[in-house]
């Protein structure tokens, strides 16, 4: 059988975490080096490897409860290849140092089992819940797997540049880094996009280190439904944002 799709047969790489292509991560693993993953996203495999249910400790547990965010993860070992994917987004291997990375969890795709993952306020002049109110603090040696909708910017903040973010565009940035919640708007109209610009809550960033940002304001659906109507397949509706995707800014 001869067919153009031979083209894209599996890349052969030495490093663990590889890019298959930009929206599908290609992760090898040795038999001792887990990687945690989030639920649903394996794709493929080869070898003899096995995915069981994460434990979520009740501190996890009740900080995602109080907050709506955290991660449904699942672990990955044994010795083999595991191909990983989520809705087409586009993968970026980062690697975190001991500054952490600080990251929305819908934008989490992997990482190694060595990092630790901790909920995280982020401040706000208003002191109310709102978009990035609360992120995911990821901190030690290893490696993130984040998604993002089509392909980032990338922007660098020093001590004399500091940086305005949308608070629904941002993915992830560097923990060292000082941040405020903050609306160009008077205290009454926070509950609502500013005037008629379509611009709502941003985030400000000072000191030295990186925000990446998407060019997108939306998360992508997590579990939308395929087959449960047009809307469910974008995570809105009964069989979307209502049942499967809570906390979705797709609503």
């Amino acid at each position: 059988m001869q067919s153009p799709l031979f083209a894209f047969n599996d890349s052969q790489s030495q490093e663990r975490y590889s890019l298959q292509n930009k929206q599908l991560l290609r992760v090898a693993l040795q038999g001792h080096d887990d990687i945690l993953a989030r639920k649903g996203t394996m794709v493929a495999y080869q070898g003899l490897v096995e995915f069981d249910a994460e434990y979520q400790s009740n501190q996890q547990a009740r900080a995602r409860a109080y907050t709506g965010e955290g991660l449904s993860l699942m672990r990955c070992h044994g010795q083999g290849t595991v191909y990983f994917a989520n809705l087409a987004q586009h993968i970026h291997v980062v690697d975190v140092e001991q500054d952490g990375l600080t990251v929305d969890s819908g934008y989490v795709l992997a990482m190694d089992s060595s990092l630790h993952h901790e909920v995280i306020a982020v401040d706000s002049l208003y002191g109310i819940s709102g978009s990035g109110k609360y992120q995911l603090n990821i901190t030690g040696r290893g490696k993130v797997a984040l998604m993002t909708s089509g392909a980032p910017l990338m922007m660098q903040v020093t001590p004399d540049k500091y940086v305005n973010c949308d608070a629904d565009a941002i993915v992830a940035w560097s923990t060292g880094l000082r941040v405020q919640m903050q609306a160009q708007t008077h205290s009454s109209g926070v509950w609502r996009r500013r005037g008629n610009t379509g611009e709502g809550w941003e985030l400000s960033f000072m000191g030295s280190g990186f925000a990446l940002v998407q060019p997108s304001e939306l998360l992508p659906p997590q579990n939308a439904q395929i087959g449960q109507g047009l809307a469910a397949q974008y995570g809105m509706g009964q069989h979307g944002v209502r049942a499967q995707n809570q906390g979705n800014v797709w609503s």
